[in-house]
């Protein structure tokens, strides 16, 4: 038979058997280190709507120019309705303190819709309501919250144009 003339990297792994099995190893290890997925923290916080209206935290709140109300307050007449609005306020982690990070994020979700409902003319967001990963909270007087590595605020409300204002 001829000889066949082996090059360098055949020589390497046929004198090193173990070669293939502790790369295996290494990569086990390295996968079993890592473990199960960490799943971020979602604490879910109810808090007063009227706490966060009278705070101080948000760089931007309403200016006063829409009327704002919650589940089923009642209401001056409604003229016209213009539609749903759905808003998503996030806050970062920096404020430390939930609570905080709870009220900005639902000043600035306020903010959000005003603007919406000055775009459309309407002087009013009625109904409004928590609408976290779509679940209906209902409240006159909380606002939903969730809050880990941020704040989270989902609010649902329908744009109006009422009497009066």
């Amino acid at each position: 038979m001829p000889h066949k003339a082996l090059c360098s990297r055949e020589i390497v792994e046929r004198s090193n058997p173990t070669n293939n099995s502790v790369g295996s190893a290494i990569a086990l290890v390295l996968l079993f280190a890592a473990g199960p997925p960490v799943q971020a923290r979602d604490d879910k916080h109810l808090l007063p709507i009227k706490g966060a209206l009278e705070s101080t935290d948000a760089r931007e709140k309403p200016d006063g120019s829409v009327s704002f109300f919650f589940a089923k307050q009642e209401t001056p007449q409604i003229i016209t309705r213009l539609g749903n609005d759905v808003v998503h306020r996030r806050v970062g982690a920096r404020p430390v303190d939930a609570e905080k990070a709870c009220n900005t994020a639902f000043l600035l979700a306020l903010a959000d819709s005003q603007k919406r409902a000055k775009k459309l003319s309407a002087n009013a967001v009625v109904n409004i309501i928590s609408y976290y990963k779509k679940v209906e909270i209902p409240s006159a007087t909380e606002f939903e919250c969730h809050a880990g590595s941020g704040a989270h605020v989902f609010l649902k409300g329908d744009l109006a144009k009422i009497a009066g204002e």
